[in-house]
């Protein structure tokens, strides 16, 4: 962590981020409304989740990451940019789905550059990977979409057949999506670019 990134944490760690507990948590209560709720997991440095969030402010948006430095340089940009529809919770992403986030209850997820985990052996390790797109389904309400951008174009297309078989999901285009012009561009995304690596992208719908 930087030494700015460490006075956010310790600054700002109470106002806007939530502990982990095993207790579901309630979204109204959380953000003072019944707009929806999106959820991003990994948001790593968090510079695009600010700017949807600020883009966005009848949408409330939760964070989920492991990694501090990340969290202390999102914690900045809410408090800097007075975001109150972000909230972050700093632990890992399927113990915070399986106990703190009741089922049918959220309305999007957004997954931009997840770990590709490239190697054969650790495809299981993939977080857009059966069972556990199962458990993003579960979660979210009737309408509510699973959105998914990679440099991997392996990954992509392990992840289309993956949600194609979770019950209750279908893609909302024949295959990968249009480029959406409302998601900023992201760090890993110029570093894939720079590497002419493809981005593709998916959106599923849950029915």
């Amino acid at each position: 962590m930087t030494e700015g990134q460490k006075r956010n944490y310790e600054a700002f760690y109470q106002k806007w981020c939530i502990p982990y507990t095993e207790s579901p948590i309630g979204f109204k209560s959380l953000f003072q409304n019944d707009n929806p709720v999106i959820i991003e997991i990994g948001f790593g440095m968090g510079t695009a989740t600010a700017q949807i969030a600020e883009d966005n402010p009848d949408k409330n948006y939760l964070g989920i990451e492991v990694f501090k430095a990340g969290v202390g340089k999102l914690l900045g940009e809410i408090e800097e940019k007075k975001l109150n529809n972000l909230r972050i919770i700093e632990h890992d992403a399927i113990e915070v789905l399986e106990n703190m986030i009741n089922d049918e209850c959220v309305d999007g997820f957004h997954i931009f550059f997840p770990d590709p985990w490239q190697k054969k052996r650790n495809h299981k390790r993939r977080l857009v990977r059966r069972p556990r797109t199962d458990l993003l389904s579960k979660k979210l309400k009737k309408g509510g979409y699973i959105y998914m951008v990679t440099d991997w174009e392996n990954y992509a297309e392990d992840a289309f057949e993956q949600l194609s078989e979770t019950p209750n999901l279908k893609s909302k285009y024949e295959k990968f999506a249009p480029s959406q012009s409302w998601r900023p561009t992201t760090k890993f995304e110029k570093k894939g670019l720079k590497k002419e690596h493809v981005i593709n992208e998916l959106i599923f719908e849950k029915d």
